[in-house]
């Protein structure tokens, strides 16, 4: 039975309870049908009617396909439409970071499709809508780690550089749903989540979407304007981007292969200039980095809210001051 005379039989099986006599033979006779029908409609038939509803919405509109084995998306005019509603609402923050390190747009003579999000290795990482696993891969020299999610609401997120995936492809998953832990994988020399927001495979600034100051959106709804996005961007990346110290900065973490980097925070974010962070090298161990840095293993920890008995990574960043 196809999806179009599953959902017919479905709403005919619906119609034949709604329109029951009151004559209780009348209701039995009339009910042999009805469970007649009801039998294909199993409930692995009833998901896929369902998750069919779901698509008919923006998404549907803009894309083909759906498949995991694409690289991007294919919408129908293999470009991005003149405008594009999307509803924001029903998100949850990828991570309560509030710190970003690098942004959207032109960065050592090439482009950067994301925003970069200062966590820690081993941080939760969460769907930012509810939607379908696209794609869960490794890229030695690039993301690394990294899955893609599709959205109902026409937009498709990257999560790069996690140093664990918890979800797998065309697995479905809700808002706020944990789908990796923050890492350092692939082409970046400290931890953090490499996020990006996509319209039919094109990637789009997520500041004007996020507010990871504010850990909110930025709206109810954004509506895209091929008109205005190059002004709308550019004002989006001044009002919720990196500040100017931290931009391009030496804490430039996909490119920058420094030892020790400094966070440098808007003063909304959780962290201040004072604090410092330590890359751990092979080998060392937490009193190696307490001594080095002047503090106690105590204070270490507690300024991490970390155990003892961790065991560290190369590469994991600690922070110090």
């Amino acid at each position: 039975m196809n999806l179009k005379n599953l959902r017919i039989a479905f709403i005919l099986a619906l119609m034949s309870f709604a329109a029951v006599p009151m004559n209780g033979q009348d209701l039995l006779a009339r009910q042999a049908p009805v469970d007649k029908t009801m039998k294909k409609v199993d409930s692995v038939a009833l998901h896929q009617l369902i998750y069919q509803e779901m698509l008919d919405n923006p998404a549907a509109d803009l894309y083909d396909e759906w498949d995991t084995e694409m690289t991007h998306y294919h919408n129908a005019n293999g470009v991005l439409p003149e405008t594009a509603k999307i509803d924001l609402r029903g998100f949850v923050m990828p991570t309560p970071s509030r710190v970003i390190t690098s942004n959207f747009g032109a960065r050592w003579g090439r482009q950067h499709k994301g925003l970069d999000v200062k966590v820690y290795v081993g941080d939760t990482i969460r769907a930012a809508f509810s939607g379908k696993v696209r794609i869960v891969k490794y890229e030695a020299k690039g993301y690394g780690k990294y899955v893609v999610i599709r959205h109902y609401n026409g937009l498709e997120t990257y999560y790069a550089h996690m140093s664990k995936q918890l979800v797998r492809e065309d697995q479905e998953v809700k808002a706020g749903d944990p789908i990796g832990l923050g890492g350092n994988t692939g082409r970046s020399t400290g931890s953090h989540l490499h996020f990006e927001t996509r319209l039919c495979g094109v990637a789009i600034n997520p500041a004007l979407l996020f507010d990871f100051r504010a850990q909110d959106v930025t709206g109810d709804f954004y509506t895209y304007n091929r008109k205005k996005y190059a002004s709308e961007s550019a004002a989006a990346t001044r009002l919720r981007g990196a500040n100017a110290a931290t931009h391009n900065s030496r804490f430039d973490t996909d490119e920058d292969d420094d030892d020790e980097e400094m966070a440098i925070a808007a003063p909304e974010a959780s962290f201040t200039s004072d604090v410092h962070f330590h890359k751990v090298k092979k080998g060392e161990t937490l009193q190696a980095i307490a001594r080095k840095r002047g503090m106690t293993v105590d204070a270490l920890c507690k300024l991490n809210h970390i155990g003892k008995n961790i065991r560290l990574m190369p590469g994991q960043i600690l922070k110090y001051n």
